[in-house]
Parts: structure tokens; sequence; C-alpha cells
């Protein structure tokens, strides 16, 4: 079979203002074209249509993921182009790529096989130039406060408490802990800094969270970048530079409108990481779509418990959202790796690691069931070397639980592979959905994160040295205790350890960083080792991409 590359460069596809109008009934002068293929929607077209019915809302999470890969993209895809094949009128959400993954580890993330959003190469690279405008943004701020600081420090701003990181769009360690200004008095006052990645960054959650270009200014003024001597927070519009700020994102907070494989529309737009940010797409671009489509497929980064709970805990906390429905991807060589195989066999037979490893599968099941309250179908994107006494055994086991499964082909037959999925998701809209949040606003910061961690985690106790105590304690007596709690910490694992594998309990969840985004209106607590500035692994994804006679390769 050709690699999803070649497939999505074999594609035929459609105007994209073809896409708009017969799929959606956007007229083509609501659009900003960026070439024949991908566009940005208009927000004062947008803006027109709040009066309109919501679809139902449908997410895509997923088993806590593994090298052997699970297709949470992938069947978000599928599952969109089979709605539309079973007469349904859908349409899917997704986060953009950063390229800190796609040069890094993963090579692209625009789905694959059959299942992919098209133009694929534009997707997974600089795109409509909305991480660019992100990273301007937040580097517009960086360069004020030290600015500021140089001409005479008027806000009195304490140069060891400044909070605000400069970022950048790809992975590189070597930004995570530097010095700058040095060289002498003309480059202003030297002191410790670091870099972020794009996809981490307080404006990349505020351009998500944001309903309209004045909620976006008013949330960028109110970032907190920085304390005085005296601790008292230092906010942007207290350096006038909101206003720039905005100006730098007007045009990237439209949505983005491209097209799947099978010429259905599909809205990409914004991309926090779920691991050490809320892991969705903007708010905008999911609350248009349901005004638009009768089924929205959207996605929640990583497993059910990170992305799945910061979807519910953060973003349809704060904008009104509630899915009627979820699906839970997995695979059955996934399993086995949870299983305790090693990566490199997980694609022959083994009852015993896949009886296993299903366990973490149970967990997220118990999980968007019990603690979130959503009903939700089990899909396994089938592989053709999963054997019939694997299939069967996964049956069994799902069947246990009391949820609908299916094995899902449309990573090799596009929309119509999943088609059995799709009418499952249309019979669980129907059923009454009243989903939950895992913890009420009015409880303390400690309180939440403490939730969290038991319910969602099954973790034992959350600890934390005297100074994260204490800064948690400040931010609650401060007025911040109503935010939500954003939770970093490694995907791979329900435990802060990413070695733990299946379903850990009892373990200890470790806060060992706190940090405020005022303007995001949440509050991020960082457990264990994961980092806010990734790393290239020893052979990265770039090393294989490549223009050969013209065209791009190596993008999976």
């Amino acid at each position: 079979m050709p690699s999803d590359i070649e497939i999505a460069q074999a594609a035929k596809l459609q105007r994209i203002a073809a896409v708009a109008r017969e799929k959606l009934g956007i007229a083509e002068e609501h659009l900003e074209p960026y070439g024949h293929y991908k566009a940005k929607v208009s927000l004062k077209y947008l803006d027109t249509l709040k009066g309109k019915k919501d679809g139902k809302l449908v997410l895509v999470t997923a088993i806590s993921p593994t090298p052997a890969g699970e297709g949470k993209t992938t069947t978000t895809v599928g599952l969109g182009d089979a709605l539309n094949h079973i007469g349904k009128k859908a349409v899917i959400c997704l986060r953009e790529p950063s390229l800190g993954p796609v040069f890094g580890m993963k090579g692209g993330a625009a789905g694959g096989g059959y299942a992919q959003v098209v133009p694929m190469e534009d997707i997974n690279l600089h795109f409509t130039g909305d991480f660019g405008a992100i990273q301007l943004a937040n580097n517009l701020l960086a360069a004020m406060i030290d600015n500021h600081i140089n001409h005479g420090n008027e806000l009195g701003i304490d140069v060891r408490r400044i909070q605000w990181k400069r970022v950048l769009d790809m992975n590189d360690r070597a930004l995570r802990d530097i010095a700058i200004a040095l060289g002498g008095p003309a480059n202003g006052y030297p002191r410790q800094d670091g870099f972020d990645i794009v996809v981490a960054s307080e404006v990349m959650a505020i351009f998500c969270l944001s309903t309209s270009l004045d909620d976006l200014k008013q949330r960028l003024g109110n970032i907190v970048f920085g304390y005085t001597r005296d601790q008292r927070p230092v906010k942007a519009k207290e350096l006038q530079a909101h206003g720039a700020m905005t100006v730098l994102l007007k045009d990237a907070l439209a949505p983005n409108l491209v097209q799947t494989l099978e010429n259905n529309p599909a809205f990409i737009h914004g991309g926090p990481f779920a691991n050490i940010a809320h892991g969705c797409n903007s708010v905008i671009a999911t609350q248009s779509a349901l005004k638009l489509a009768d089924y929205v497929v959207t996605e929640a980064g990583f497993g059910a418990d990170l992305g799945a709970e910061k979807f519910l805990d953060i973003k349809c906390r704060k904008s009104g959202l509630r899915p009627s429905a979820a699906v839970i991807v997995a695979t059955i060589r996934a399993m086995k790796y949870h299983g305790g195989v090693d990566v490199k066999e997980v694609n022959k037979e083994n009852l015993a690691a896949l009886e296993k490893g299903l366990v973490n599968l149970e967990r997220h099941v118990e999980n968007v069931q019990k603690v979130y309250g959503i009903p939700c179908v089990v899909s396994f994107n089938r592989f053709n070397f999963d054997t019939r006494a694997e299939m069967d055994l996964v049956k069994a086991r799902v069947s246990k639980l009391g949820v609908p499964f299916t094995m899902a082909t449309h990573w090799a037959d596009g929309g119509k592979g999943a088609a059995e999925l799709a009418k499952i998701v249309v019979g669980l809209c129907e059923q009454p959905s009243k989903p939950a949040f895992v913890y009420e606003d009015s409880d303390t910061l400690w309180d939440k994160i403490n939730k969290i961690a038991k319910k969602v985690y099954r973790a034992s106790e959350v600890t934390a040295d005297a100074k994260v105590r204490g800064q948690i304690k400040k931010l609650q007596e401060d007025g911040y205790g109503h935010y939500p709690v954003c939770v970093a910490k490694t995907q791979y694992s329900f435990s802060t350890d990413a070695a733990l594998r299946a379903a850990p309990s009892n373990h200890v969840i470790n806060v060992r960083e706190v940090r405020l985004a005022a303007g995001a209106e949440f509050v991020v607590m960082i457990c264990g080792d994961i980092m806010t500035m990734p790393g290239l692994p020893k052979i990265p994804s770039a090393t294989k991409i490549d223009l050969v006679d013209g065209k791009v390769v190596g993008l999976f």
C-alpha cells in the first residue's frame, strides 16, 4: 500500500470554495483563500450563525498512547467521512500540527491511509501561518518586558519573578534554560530565561479559548507575566502590549477550512499540546462547525485521562460545549504493548499480553462513562495481522463493559470502513447525555488537582514541596481559586512515570511547578518530568523529510 503522503498527493481535491458552498452553504465571499485548497472563514460571517441550532458534538479520545500507535486522528477523519457516507451532514474539527513533533517523532499529524485531511503537506508544515502569528505575539510581549526594564522599569518588575518565556515552534532542548541580554548595558539587563514550544504558550491557549476578537484582546491584556518585588502581579495591559498582540492575531483567529480525501469539510484551527496544555482545537472552530452541520466530530489530545479531562473541565466548562457521545480509539497491538510486549513484537499474536493490557482500555471506558458521564463506543483500528483469536478476546472483554464495540477499517477503506462506527455514534447521540465535570468551580486549587489525580488517574495522593504548596496557596488567596486546573504530565501512563503501562493505581502524583495562565483563565500544574520545551529524539523525523523532484517526501 502507498504511504500516507503518496495517498494524499494522489488525491483529487476540490476547490475549497466548492467544498464550502456545496457542503456547508458558505458563499465564496465569506472565504479568505490561501491558494485553491485552504481558506479562512470570515469571523463576520460566523457571527451571523449564532442564532442557529447546534448539531451533535462527538468527542474522539483514546487509550494511553503507545509507540505501537492508536490512530485517533485517523479515526476522527474516518468517522467524519463515514457519517457523510451514511447520509449525515458532518464536519470534523482538528488541531493544527506543530512543527516540533512533525520534525521530531511523528513526521505528520493529518490522519493516515485513506482517512486524511488534505492538502497534507501544507497542514503539517506552515499551513496558514497561525502558529507563526502566535509565536510573534508571544515574543512581542517578551521583548516589551525586557524593553520596559531597560528603559527604567517604571512598573517595578522584579527581574527574578518574570514568568513569561519566549517560544519557538520547534523541539530544541538547548533553549530550555538560557541567559539573555549579555554583552553590556546596551543589550539590557542580563537575566535567566528560557523557551517553551509554541503549543505550550499561554497565547496559544488564549487563542483557542477566545470567542471573538474583543474576547481575545481582553484575555491577552489579563496575562500575568511577572511580579513586582512586593509580589504584585503585573499584566500585559500595563505594558500596553495587548493591542499590538491582537493585531498580530486578528487574521489567524478566523478558522481554517480544508477537506478530507473524500472532499468533506474539515476545520483545522489552533493546536495546544495535551500533555503540557489543554489539547483542544479552537472554541471558535467547534462552535461554528456545530452551526453548520448536524454532527461535528472533534478530538481531544492523547488518552481519555489527559485530553478528554481537559476537553471537559477547561474547554467545555468555559464555552458551554457539551459532547453527546464519545469514541475511544485503540488497537490490538497497542493493547499488547500495555501488556508488556516489546514494540517490535506487537504484530505477533500474544493473547496473554493482550488480556493483560486490556485493563488500560477498561480504565478509560470507566472514566468516560462514570467520571465524565458520556455515552461511548470502543473502536479498534484493525490491522491485517490482527488474528481472529485476538479480535474475539477483545470483543468478549469489551462486551462485559456494557458499551458498543466495532473493528473499523477506515485507514484502508476510507469512510465506508467506519460506516458501522458512524451508525453506532448516531444511535449514541440520541441517548441522554449529561457530561459531568471532575470538580466544581468552587473547589480549591488543591482540591481540584486531588480530584483529578484520584478520580481520573487513580493516584493515592498528590504531593508538592513547601515552595509549590505556597504558590498554590497564594494563587488561591489572590482570587484565582475558581480557575480550572490544567495538568501537564506524561501522556504515556496514568501515572507520572512514562514506563508504567496498563492501568497503575495507588501511585503518587507530584506537582513540581505551578504556572498561572490568567488570560487563558486556568492554572497549570506541572507534574513529574514533563518538559514544556521538548527535545528531538536520537533520529528525528526531519532526517527522512526531503524534497525530491519537486515533491515533499518522508511525511509518513
